[in-house]
């Protein structure tokens, strides 16, 4: 009786563990994918400023527009910051907060800026607003390649 409860109980223990670690690898997977959705709409971002900015310099509509998208920006940023990341990609996620919060301290000197109305050209010239996209750029890409090492392993284990 003895030898049947110790059996079940190792039993048990090994199924809770295997039970972790795919929770855990799941978790990592669905943030992978809200990183990924995240990177989306900074490169989005990106590829849409640069113009809005020169127009914000002499176009009262342009700097409007560029108000609103920086902080729709901002508020993007600061949801993806407040995510709960797992254990196997907490390093990734403070590497990204790190580089969001420069972005956000970049977004704020446009927003101080733009309340006098139209963005001044030389403020362009020492401000360099897109320069933490590569950062975080790099960062995600090392993020979807932990997703496909475990995609992989959960393939091979659901598998075996």
């Amino acid at each position: 009786m003895k030898k049947w409860l110790t059996g079940l109980f190792v039993g048990l223990l090994v199924l809770l563990s295997g039970c972790s670690f795919f929770n855990l690898s799941y978790d990592t997977l669905d943030y992978a994918r809200d990183a990924t959705s995240y990177l989306d709409k900074v490169t989005q971002f990106a590829a849409d400023t640069p113009s809005l900015v020169k127009r914000a310099t002499d176009n009262q509509q342009a700097a409007d527009e560029l108000k609103r998208e920086l902080q729709q920006m901002k508020q993007e940023i600061i949801k993806f910051n407040n995510l709960d990341a797992p254990e196997t990609v907490r390093e990734f996620h403070q590497q990204l907060i790190e580089q969001n919060n420069r972005l956000v301290s970049q977004i704020d000197l446009y927003l101080a800026q733009l309340k006098n109305g139209l963005l001044d050209p030389s403020f362009l010239e020492n401000n360099q607003l897109l320069q933490p996209v590569q950062e975080i750029t790099n960062i995600v890409q090392q993020i979807k390649k932990l997703n496909n090492q475990v995609n992989e392993t959960l393939s091979v284990s659901q598998g075996a």
